[in-house]
């Protein structure tokens, strides 16, 4: 399953990805993982989330980054949700269509039970109309 947090660059999204992360890990009965394009937020993350620097990594393009996510789920049965801020960068989606991308995601977390929380600067009309459904903040 996904949720979206979209909106413009500057809006506020890592903020609002942080609350939620945050306040997810008090209830969590499994692991939570936080990919990000920097370490940038290690310090305002609770420390049982693990941070992941996605850039870190050399991932080519979109099928790459799904292949990225399906190792870390490989690594981890305890996974329970995943957060993706600056989705379209680490993703390598910039300027190009999500759908796929996000098709793929929601059926891995269908068939593992991981909920996917993405951050992507796009305004709430530029998000696929299959999506929009998952929107929980635009901002």
């Amino acid at each position: 399953m996904i949720e979206l947090i979209v909106g413009k660059k500057g809006k506020g999204k890592t903020k609002v990805l942080l609350d939620k992360v945050n306040n997810e890990i008090k209830t969590a009965n499994g692991n939570i993982v936080y990919l990000d394009k920097s370490t940038k937020h290690m310090y305002e993350l609770n420390n049982k989330i693990r941070l992941i620097n996605a850039m870190e990594f050399p991932l080519k393009n979109a099928d790459e980054f799904v292949g990225f996510i399906c190792g870390i789920i490989s690594q981890d049965h305890d996974l329970e949700q995943v957060y993706l801020d600056g989705f379209l960068t680490i993703a390598k989606l910039e300027g190009l269509d999500v759908t796929n991308t996000l098709v793929q995601l929601n059926d891995i977390g269908v068939k593992y039970g991981i909920t996917f929380v993405i951050s992507m600067s796009l305004d709430k009309e530029e998000v696929p109309e299959a999506f929009q459904s998952q929107i929980i903040t635009a901002l």
